[in-house]
This record gives structure tokens, C-alpha cells and sequence, in this order.
């Protein structure tokens, strides 16, 4: 299947009034992932271009630490993904706690970048738009455009960039699961 690339989403629907965003539901952490993974998949060009803003004001102050920091950002996440697919402990924790995976990456990220470079770059440049992505993710309430571009990527029909990283991070379900429960609201 082809990659596809999302749209951009309309900035006003991306960044409305505060009647679109509320504080997710701590208590139900699976529900709150659910959100996130939603916005990541729906807003995802959006994200692209905050994150990219963010990466080329910091990579114009410091080129060759940004350089270093996306570099050994990109060679963590992919061992760790690497490791994950090949040690089910680790399988097993990516599926059950994602954010402590992601966490893990960023904290062994952290130490190899202050070993090799400047840590503000790295807060700056890389760690500040995924958390300005979370952030946004967690309290931007979905849609029903929203649900229905996720069901279309969820059930195979789509394949976008985010996708492809979530499916790494094992945080889309399994497609048969997804087409059954599409099946299923549809009949209704």
C-alpha cells in the first residue's frame, strides 16, 4: 500500500476556541491514548509543520548540534523499536505502558546527546514539539471527520507517515480487530 500524506487541517479546526479542548480523563488512561493517537493520525501534517518550525528555528541557531541530536534521536528510536520486536519483555511493555516506552527513548537520547552535544538543542529542538504534540493531543477533543479519517487508517484503507510510526510504537490495534468493530458500527 501506498504511503499517503495527510491533509493539512485547517488551522482555525486545528487551534479553535477553548470549546474544542478539555482536560482528558487521567483515570482512564486507555481512552486518553485512544485520544492521542486520534489527533496524532488526524493532525499529523499540522504537527509536521509546528514540529518543523520548531526544528529550523533551533537548527538555524545551532546546525550541527540539531544535526547530532535528530541523529541520535532517529538511531535510539529505531534500536529501541528493533529491540522491541525481538524481546518480548520489551514488546510487552511498549504495548502496555507506550508512554514509558517513549520516555525511555527520550531519556537515553538525553544522556548519549549530553555525552555528544549541546542538551539545549535537544530540549529545544526535539523535545519540545513532541511535547507540544502531546500536549495538544491529549487536550484537543476529536470530531467525527477525526473518527472517521482514523477508522480509515485503522482498518487498512490509508497508510500515512504517522500511521507507520505508531504501528512501530505498537499503538494501532491489530487490522482485523479494527475492520470487526467498523463492521459492526456500520450495521448499526
Amino acid at each position: 500500500m501506498e504511503v499517503q500524506v495527510a491533509p493539512l487541517r485547517a488551522w482555525d479546526d486545528f487551534f479553535p476556541g477553548s470549546d474544542r479542548f478539555a482536560r482528558p480523563d487521567f483515570k482512564d488512561i486507555s481512552k486518553w491514548n485512544n485520544r492521542v493517537v486520534s489527533n496524532l493520525l488526524y493532525y499529523q501534517t499540522n504537527y509536521l509543520m509546528v514540529a518543523a518550525t520548531v526544528v529550523s528555528i533551533v537548527g538555524f541557531l545551532s546546525p550541527l548540534n540539531m544535526l547530532i541530536g535528530g541523529t541520535v534521536v532517529v538511531l535510539v528510536f529505531m534500536g529501541f523499536v528493533w529491540m522491541s520486536h525481538n524481546k518480548d519483555i520489551l514488546r510487552k511493555l511498549k504495548k502496555q505502558y507506550p508512554t514509558t516506552f517513549v520516555v525511555a527513548i527520550m531519556l537515553s537520547s538525553y544522556f548519549l546527546i549530553s555525552y555528544l552535544g549541546d542538551v539545549m538543542v535537544f530540549m529545544l529542538g526535539i523535545t519540545l514539539p513532541l511535547l507540544l504534540m502531546f500536549v495538544h493531543a491529549s487536550l484537543r477533543l476529536r470530531n467525527i471527520k477525526n473518527k472517521l479519517e482514523n477508522k480509515m487508517e485503522g482498518i487498512g484503507l490509508k497508510k500515512t507517515p504517522m500511521g507507520i510510526i505508531l504501528d512501530a510504537l505498537e499503538q494501532q490495534e491489530e487490522s482485523i480487530n479494527k475492520l470487526a468493530d467498523y463492521i459492526s458500527k456500520v450495521k448499526e
